[in-house]
């Protein structure tokens, strides 16, 4: 019997949400993101924004000439989390098999309903308008990779001002039928780099990816080609992920002005290492990689990693390893625009008997109790006498943070 999965996206979740706070800005173009005056960047945008060509990821200044008429909403992410939650605790009475992709997007696997996936869909279309008050659309197939395709096919079909509320059905063993017409950059592991490749060699479908001989196919891309042609047949047995492994940890920010001097780059590593490490922490978790990134006024972006001796979540240790990395890195009095700090290779902490407190014990004591007195009573509450010199302003605090 064929799977039922379905692809849920909440419509511009942002938007709708700021849309529920302040109805006035329903049918207006609007971006949730940073000011144009501080390199901002749009984290998502309305469909009226998005017909002046506004789109998520754009610089706000760019889009502020796109659309001069366009308001600025900095967001509500406390707002975002806690709706989100909602939403997905309500997919979970449905079926145990739901994945969360991001926080507005979800897959289920509802094969064990009676009911059709196109009823299902209307069904959990309506209830999430009615009691969230947010519009989304949903993609059905026998699997995840159709069932998402299905989803940005369905809303590219409906381009407007208004959320296009799409419901896409792809029928057992139309798959490939479905997917022959459309670019090859619709498919999973296509980037621009490989559609531009195959373009050059009369490959612009991924109905031309599924006619493609074997021998052709594997001249040109070698083992990843038997996959792809598999993928361009709409065929993929990829199971329904209940849990995602924390893969990394980390903290950039974008500075509102170029800067070059060292010691205020320092000073930024350190906040961020800092922060890095309280997120370990809450997490029980510790990593042996320390990365940097670090992006120059001309937008080239570098990236370095050191691997540690052992694994750490100390600020101290993060701190330490990432300076040296920028030390590494950095041109003299060469201006930059980003930095961010990075931590991966975990392991979770093993918790050791032993009759007495090891220093390592008691130095995660006391981060331990620092971070939770910072949590209760705020950031600057309680810190090392030699951290004073990193202190920060509230409104730097953990930009851009993202737990990948």
């Amino acid at each position: 019997m064929p799977r039922k999965i379905l692809h849920l996206d909440l419509d511009a979740f942002f938007c709708s949400v700021e849309e529920n706070n302040d109805p006035s800005l329903r049918g207006k173009p609007f971006a949730v993101g940073g000011r144009p005056d501080q390199r901002g960047v749009v984290a998502s945008c309305s469909y009226a924004a998005r017909m002046c060509g506004v789109h998520s990821a754009m610089a706000m200044a760019q889009a502020k000439r796109l659309c001069p008429e366009l308001i600025i909403v900095s967001g509500r992410h406390g707002d975002y989390g806690n709706i989100s939650r909602q939403v997905m605790n309500y997919l979970k009475t449905l079926t145990p098999l739901i994945e969360q992709v991001s926080i507005d997007e979800a897959f289920l696997d509802l094969s064990d309903l009676p009911e059709s996936g196109e009823n299902l869909a209307k069904s959990i279309q309506q209830y999430i308008q009615e009691h969230f008050s947010l519009p989304c659309s949903i993609g059905v197939s026998t699997n995840k990779l159709v069932a998402k395709i299905a989803t940005d096919a369905g809303k590219a079909a409906k381009r407007s001002a208004s959320p296009p509320r799409a419901i896409k059905v792809i029928p057992p063993g139309e798959e490939a039928k479905f997917l022959a017409p459309l670019p090859t950059k619709a498919l999973w592991g296509i980037g621009p780099k490989t559609s531009s490749r195959l373009a050059e060699l009369g490959i612009h479908t991924i109905g031309d990816i599924a006619r493609w001989s074997d021998e052709e196919r594997r001249k040109h891309i070698g083992k990843f080609g038997d996959e792809l042609a598999n993928r361009a047949l709409g065929i993929d047995d990829s199971p329904i992920y209940t849990s995602h492994e924390l893969k990394s940890v980390s903290n950039e920010t974008t500075f509102a002005k170029d800067i070059s001097d060292v010691q205020a780059l320092y000073e930024t590593l350190h906040w961020l290492s800092e922060s890095v490490g309280r997120r370990l922490r809450k997490h029980n978790l510790s990593g042996n990689t320390v990365k940097l990134k670090l992006r120059w006024a001309n937008f080239t972006t570098l990236t370095r990693q050191q691997t540690l001796t052992r694994p750490t979540h100390d600020d101290r240790e993060i701190y330490a390893a990432v300076k040296d990395l920028f030390n590494q890195t950095w041109q003299k009095g060469k201006p930059v625009r980003l930095l961010g700090v990075g931590v991966m290779g975990f392991s979770k902490q093993p918790s050791q008997l032993s009759l007495w407190d090891t220093p390592n014990k008691k130095d995660s004591k006391l981060l331990s109790a620092v971070d939770n007195l910072r949590e209760k009573y705020g950031k600057d509450t309680i810190m090392r006498g030699s951290d004073l010199k990193y202190k920060k302003t509230d409104e730097q605090d953990d930009e851009n943070s993202d737990d990948s």
